[in-house]
């Protein structure tokens, strides 16, 4: 493995990948952030804890400009992180993806991972508009949430491994994937904040989100896979 020519296209096909994810996210998702902000900041004038004033909304328009502006460089990060882990599964599951083409091995791949590190949290714990939730529950909430996607992600690796070694009913390893988690999902404790904000927004705000995280999966699995055709990284050297 050419350790330069892999950093270049793992680093450069995740970032590529998170800053269209965060340019759609200011152009589909933003909106809906908008329009649940302002719901909340409506509550807050109600309940007397902030004063419509021009002073007010200054200070606010210019937080969700540096807001918006922040979701290109969080969009870049999540890439590199994101990306780095889908090029080290890549360069190691590679030989046994079906198809001669490395797109669309890379394709494939990501709607794997799509499905496991994504999908699947996301019927358990969809996204939520920033205002929907307690205050006091941040922490509960992130820590089941990332919990729920350990043991998806590694739930499909051990399930993997079982698939690699059966020779025969290979669907077993589906099955017994699907049954683990079943149970995970039992188990799990739902979201503990009830919805106040209106459902049309909130699951319009979800449907854009999954869309546009969709599309990020598939750009990173397009990009990472056009790359390594390009530049062969696994490649053995003639000199």
């Amino acid at each position: 493995m050419k350790t330069f020519s892999f950093l270049v296209i793992v680093i450069s096909a995740g970032i590529l990948a998170g800053l269209v994810h965060g340019m759609l996210n200011i152009v589909l998702v933003e909106p809906y952030l908008d329009n649940a902000i302002g719901i909340e900041n409506q509550r807050l004038f109600a309940a007397g804890q902030a004063k419509d004033t021009p002073q007010f909304w200054q200070q606010f328009t210019d937080y969700r400009i540096w807001q918006k502006q922040g979701s290109i460089v969080a969009g870049a990060m999540l890439g590199a992180s994101t990306g780095a882990l889908f090029g080290l599964v890549f360069a190691y599951s590679r030989k046994s993806l079906p198809s001669d083409s490395d797109i669309k091995k890379a394709l494939i791949l990501a709607g794997i991972m799509w499905a496991v590190l994504y999908f699947i949290p996301f019927l358990k714990y969809p996204a939520n508009p920033p205002t929907v939730g307690e205050s006091n529950t941040i922490a509960f909430r992130a820590s089941a949430y990332a919990l729920f996607v350990a043991l998806s992600g590694f739930g499909a690796i051990g399930f993997s491994l079982f698939y690699k070694k059966l020779k025969n009913k290979k669907f077993l390893a589906f099955v017994g994937y699907a049954g683990f988690m079943g149970i995970v999902f039992l188990v799990m404790p739902p979201n503990p904040d009830p919805i106040k904000t209106s459902m049309d927004l909130v699951n319009g705000f979800r449907t854009i989100s999954a869309a546009t995280m969709t599309v990020y999966w598939i750009a990173n699995g397009a990009i990472l896979g056009w790359m390594w055709k390009k530049l062969k990284p696994d490649a053995i050297s003639t000199t």
